[in-house]
């Protein structure tokens, strides 16, 4: 038994990652350099907490008074690690699966906001496509996370949220697992003539969402996969405010291209029984914790147990 937690533990570690260096004109910007990096690489599971919006609560950000310069029409690159001491081959477990995605917000004082709020607008997503998921493409690219910043986008401060989804126990809600952490930068160069349609954080998210509780060991390569949040912005129309005036606190509804969301458990007596591959318990899970026949649940770490 002690052996097994052991093991389960180690499988549980494995499986996290933290955003730990940017790179941007040339220059690379370590950890703890304006990037609110967590004590601990852990994932937000709860999508209504406030820590999704810049990390926090079970996982302490450390401050920086640090700014990052970025030029409007860049790409950037977020650089994703498991540890804070990992090298650049040990980036997320593979077989934590998911989208990736990038948002900002325009902020006084990128050093003091908080993140939690209103502001934010996406700028960056990659899904499933053809059986490569986004998180799967980080990996392979040794951790780099490509972003763009648009180029018409007013000059000054920003919050940069770069975030990794693993869906690998998403067949119940609960189950997925974001990490995201914020990079604090100015933004120059600019023309400046966009007002993005921004939301809030929390806000963007709901467990019900197909991104967010979705089934994907039921997925071909042919699936669609409904990325979370609103469409990513950008400077050709798309995402923008038809006036400054006009904001939104929620997402606008897009539409459903997946059937493969797993269907709400009930928990307890009469629940309805997890399929194949679907998460059965773990850690604060709290959906059904039985299998449908002839399955049977199957512990893989302290957080995760799947139906096989």
């Amino acid at each position: 038994m002690k052996g097994f937690t052991l093991l389960a533990a180690a499988s549980a570690a494995s499986a996290h990652t933290i955003f730990v260096q940017l790179d941007a004109g040339g220059k690379t910007y370590p950890v703890s350099h304006a990037i609110r990096t967590p004590s601990y690489d852990g994932p937000i599971t709860d999508v209504t907490s406030n820590d999704v919006a810049c990390n926090g609560g079970p996982n302490p950000t450390t401050p920086s008074k640090e700014i990052i310069t970025v030029n409007a029409g860049s790409t950037v690159k977020a650089v994703w690690r498991h540890t804070l001491t990992s090298g650049s081959g040990d980036v997320m477990d593979a077989s934590h699966k998911g989208p990736t995605l990038a948002y900002m917000k325009k902020v006084t004082d990128a050093t003091t906001d908080s993140g939690i709020g209103g502001g934010w607008f996406k700028i960056q997503e990659d899904g499933y496509n053809n059986g490569q998921w986004g998180t799967s493409t980080v990996i392979t690219n040794g951790g780099l996370h490509y972003i763009n910043i648009p180029a018409c986008i007013p000059n000054g401060q920003y919050l940069l949220r770069a975030e990794m989804i693993a869906l690998h126990g998403a067949g119940s809600p609960g189950g997925a697992q974001l990490y995201m952490e914020c990079a604090q930068i100015n933004v120059v160069g600019g023309s400046g003539s966009a007002s993005p349609q921004t939301y809030s954080l929390p806000g963007i998210y709901k467990s019900s969402d197909p991104g967010i509780t979705v089934n994907i060991y039921s997925m071909s390569p042919s699936s669609k996969y409904v990325i979370p949040g609103p469409a990513v912005f950008s400077c050709s129309g798309g995402g923008s405010n038809p006036s400054p005036s006009q904001s939104a606190t929620q997402p606008t509804s897009r539409p459903v291209t997946s059937s493969s969301a797993a269907p709400t458990p009930t928990g307890g007596n009469g629940c309805t029984p997890a399929a194949q591959w679907q998460q059965c318990g773990g850690k604060d899970f709290s959906g059904c914790t039985s299998c449908a026949s002839p399955y049977t649940c199957k512990v893989i770490n302290d957080y995760y147990s799947q139906c096989t």
